[in-house]
């Protein structure tokens, strides 16, 4: 279904687009990419497979991260992941949300899981989807995305970059299609693009602080936990995050969280979640309310 009644708050300054339906306890969806990417340009649109039926439960949330969507464009050139998350925590605050449900995908489930270890008292769970920027071992999104056609952010290439990341193509609508596109052309995401590929903010400034974070996130989570209920769902069939890494990730949690569990989806690439959403939704939902 659709998600087409947007709204927007202001967040620290950050003019940003969310989503909401529902009633029951809160449940926030966080999308994967990032700002700046030359490939794809994601947006909470991302959900508009689950949102709906996810509504029928929960009191659901899905926003446009900091400079992604239409939501503004990191201020002071700030093109770091640590913003983004700070963006989220101050997002949740801002529309008054407590006991948080958290999913987060991709570069979401990274989101997610720093805010759980940072914000412990805004979250009741955790749920982390084929997120290889979240886990141990390497992403394949170099190999994988290595042909994608040019111009760089056209209709064509972000299908064909959605294609690749998934076991079946049958999730990539046009309505997606379009919403991709629009993000795509406009000038604050091709400012983005500017900034984090022409003048080297992705290897100067984005790509190291993530790698310093995201080795500090693993020693908390090992020497302290997370803390909180955590879930792990992975696509089986996922070719840019390995399977073996989601595993890695429950061995790496579970050490010290009991509440922890993992959950595979077969005949799911990458978006499980869209690939697959009723069982996405199934596991969800069932996980958040035998809490």
């Amino acid at each position: 279904m659709p998600m087409t009644d947007a709204k927007w708050v202001d967040v620290d300054g950050i003019r940003t687009r969310y989503f909401e339906a529902g009633s029951g306890p809160p449940l926030v969806l966080v999308y994967g990419g990032n700002f700046g990417s030359d490939e794809a340009a994601s947006s909470a649109i991302v959900w508009n497979r689950n949102f709906d039926a996810l509504a029928r439960h929960f009191h659901v949330v899905a926003f446009d991260k900091l400079g992604q969507g239409h939501t503004d464009n990191p201020a002071n050139d700030d093109y770091t992941m640590n913003a983004v998350v700070q963006h989220a925590n101050a997002f949740i605050r801002t529309l008054g949300l407590s006991d948080v449900h958290l999913a987060g995908h991709s570069r979401g489930g990274y989101l997610v899981c720093r805010v759980t270890l940072e914000q412990p008292d805004l979250v009741a769970s955790c749920t982390i989807i084929d997120s290889n920027t979240c886990a141990p071992g390497r992403g394949r999104n170099d190999i994988v995305h290595a042909g994608a056609p040019r111009p760089r952010l056209g209709r064509e290439c972000q299908k064909w970059v959605y294609e690749h990341y998934s076991y079946s193509p049958h999730h990539i609508d046009e309505a997606f299609l379009d919403a991709a596109v629009e993000v795509a052309n406009l000038p604050k995401f091709q400012e983005s693009v500017r900034k984090m590929e022409d003048e080297g903010l992705r290897t100067r400034m984005f790509l190291p602080g993530l790698a310093k974070d995201k080795s500090e996130m693993f020693a908390w989570i090992r020497d302290r936990g997370m803390g909180k209920p955590t879930q792990i769902i992975w696509g089986r069939n996922d070719p840019t995050a390995p399977l073996e890494q989601g595993y890695a990730l429950f061995d790496l949690i579970a050490a010290t969280e009991p509440r922890c569990q993992l959950q595979i989806i077969n005949r799911a690439g990458h978006h499980s979640f869209r690939e697959q959403p009723e069982i996405f939704n199934e596991m969800l939902r069932g996980f958040i309310q035998a809490l």
